[in-house]
């Protein structure tokens, strides 16, 4: 897997810097891919598809493989071992030759893979980070959508100015109409106001894009959120599963106690299985989250526009954001800003030529203009939510998260699973030669510690000038 690492710059052509993928990989989408019939498959991120999918799982099957091809090892070692070994001269009392190389050799096993474990805890932090910040992009981005609603309903914002001047349309500039029906010039500048009013509702009606949109950015974020906590706690899991089983082999040794590493060979045999199956999970999934984020861009727009159903003008916009895209709503948004100003400089007139002849016309007009005053309040701050800023910022978050934590975490994550099977089947192929070695125990010894010697060494039965044991137990002379 080592192919797998590259340095992927993805361009979101955002207005800032590139987002970048995991640091370390070079060449992941240019590895060779094929289906289940050895075909050639395209590197391109594709999940739907029938081929990327059996490339992927052929990737597993690779695991799968190791795996078996460990086992034969492995069975084939110890037949050898209990099978072929050479009978021991009748009276001999030394070990066999080697046999403090097999006990050494198992315990730097135990120790690679407790340097492994300690790999892997820091890849599945990195992983959790990544995609933490993938989820709080998701949930940032739902704020703006619905900061751009009002924080409440659809289109609550857009529709609090429409009502208002829809009000003020029926209300204020029918009363004005009625005041100045004595003038005609005034009552042609005032239905111009409420043309201007009604352009200005309907052009607003258009701006709230995500109004009735079956994608929930919320929804997304918790879905991803609730997989993540069940993926980070089973690697826990596997983690300090396997730092039992270092740590209790290592004691086994040490105390040279036959059960304890039988039972830890046994389970050093159910780890080598699990960290074999990680492997192929994470192998697979740093495939394809390399070939996602070498283009995530087209992905990205495609699916997004068949689950929204939204414009590729929309969509462009805010995922790419530059100079190239321009913003769909400003001319909606240009013609809003000048019917608004229209309109005031309508009731300025309106305010200079009618309430000196008409004192009543005065009350509505101030009500006209405390409603277009608090209607270009909330406009200037819709112009400022629908900006592609504030969003595409939240993708560039979400893709940083993803290709660069998430994936980095994977790679550390894959480098443990590799080191503990790579640790484990040494200790595997190790640990029934070591305990072969162990002296049996001494019955006549007067406390159960007397069978001690010096740790990971082979002791004799027969005393020896060198042989330290515990202060409180002394060896009977035979």
């Amino acid at each position: 897997m080592s192919g797998l690492l590259l340095d992927v710059a993805v361009q979101p052509s955002s207005v800032g810097p590139p987002v970048r993928a995991a640091r370390y990989l070079r060449g992941g989408p240019q590895l060779p891919r094929a289906d289940f019939q050895l075909r050639p498959v395209p590197s391109g991120f594709a999940p739907q598809e029938q081929e990327y999918q059996q490339a992927l799982l052929l990737v597993v099957a690779l695991a799968g493989l190791g795996l078996g091809l460990s086992l034969i090892f492995i069975a084939v070692y110890l037949i050898r071992f209990c099978c072929c070994r050479p009978p021991e001269p009748p009276g001999a009392k030394s070990p066999p030759p080697g046999g403090g190389c097999v006990t050494w050799s198992c315990i730097a096993a135990l120790l690679v893979g407790c340097t492994g474990i300690g790999i892997g805890f820091y890849g599945n932090s990195e992983t959790s980070d990544g995609v933490s910040q993938l989820s709080s992009a998701l949930l940032h981005a739902n704020h703006t959508l619905t900061a751009i609603d009002h924080l409440a309903h659809p289109c609550a914002q857009v529709l609090e100015m429409v009502e208002r001047l829809d009000e003020a349309v029926r209300t204020e500039l029918t009363t004005l109409e009625e005041v100045l029906t004595q003038r005609t010039e005034l009552v042609a500048a005032t239905r111009g106001a409420r043309r201007q009013a009604e352009a200005v509702a309907q052009q607003l009606q258009g701006l709230a894009f995500w109004q009735g949109v079956p994608l929930s950015p919320v929804q997304v974020a918790e879905d991803v959120s609730f997989v993540e906590e069940y993926r980070w706690l089973a690697y826990v899991l596997l983690l300090l599963l396997e730092l039992l089983v270092c740590l209790f082999t290592l004691l086994g040794l040490a105390k040279q106690s036959k059960w304890l590493v039988i039972v830890m060979t046994v389970m050093s045999l159910l780890v080598l299985v699990l960290s074999w199956g990680s492997m192929g999970l994470e192998a697979a999934t740093a495939v394809g989250l390399s070939d996602f984020c070498s283009s995530p861009d087209t992905y990205i727009l495609n699916l997004t526009r068949e689950e929204t159903g939204l414009g590729s003008d929309i969509l462009n916009y805010y995922f790419l954001c530059n100079q190239a895209v321009s913003n769909p709503f400003q001319q909606r948004l240009t013609l809003s800003q000048r019917a608004l100003a229209n309109i005031h400089s309508q009731l300025q007139g309106l305010e200079r030529e009618a309430v000196p002849q008409f004192p009543s016309a005065q009350k509505p007009l101030l009500s006209l203009e405390e409603t277009l005053n608090v209607t270009e309040g909330n406009f200037h701050q819709l112009v400022a939510l629908l900006h592609c800023r504030g969003l595409h910022k939240d993708y560039g978050a979400a893709l940083r998260g993803l290709c660069e934590d998430a994936l980095e975490g994977l790679l550390y994550l894959l480098l443990f699973s590799l080191l503990s099977a790579g640790a484990l089947a040494t200790a595997l192929c190790s640990l029934p030669r070591a305990w072969a070695l162990f002296p049996p125990r001494n019955p006549s010894a007067s406390c159960s510690g007397s069978h001690l010697s010096e740790p990971f060494l082979h002791a004799r039965l027969e005393p020896v000038p060198h042989l330290r044991s515990f202060p409180s137990c002394r060896r009977r002379p035979h």
